[in-house]
């Protein structure tokens, strides 16, 4: 199952409950927190974000899986970051007791704001660490327009 976060989170989220929902279950089930035990028990990495002033970060636990093996994409607003993550070898002779490893693809979705230079992107990956450097692109004020007030004479209608 793919879930589409968003960085920055919108404030109207938080405010309003869904109907048989109580402020725990809003904070564990709907808050956007990466479900870590997985109903469908497939591998889902951790990732964090967090805001500079120059760029947003994305940061994210990705132990076992090769650079060669992670696909990072952009399209719109929408980053896509999917990978996968194989199993070393495979022991017949051996008698598992408990597999807390989790071995497979993943795929997380992220919605990111619309001011980032998307020609800038920097993403390095080094000992199961991914980071993804975000830059954010310049901020264009809004230029106050003086509106005049127009003083044309107006010609009075002859009178019949």
């Amino acid at each position: 199952m793919t879930r589409t976060y968003e960085l920055i989170p919108r404030a109207d989220r938080f405010m309003s409950l869904l109907p048989g929902m109580d402020m725990f279950d809003l904070f564990f089930d709907d808050f956007g927190l990466t479900d870590l035990f997985n109903r469908e028990d497939t591998l889902v990495p951790a990732f964090d974000i967090f805001e500079n002033d120059k760029a947003y970060v994305i940061t994210g636990e990705i132990p076992g899986v090769d650079a060669k093996d992670l696909d990072v994409t952009l399209t719109d607003d929408i980053l896509t970051i999917k990978g996968e993550k194989r199993q070393e070898s495979e022991n017949k002779g051996e008698n598992y007791y408990r597999i807390e490893r989790r071995y497979g693809s993943f795929e997380r979705t992220f919605e990111i704001p619309k001011n980032v230079k998307t020609d800038n992107l920097d993403a390095t990956y080094k000992d199961g660490v991914f980071k993804l450097s975000l830059p954010k692109a310049e901020v264009v004020e809004a230029k106050k327009i003086e509106v005049k007030e127009n003083k044309a004479k107006k010609k009075n209608k002859p009178k019949k």
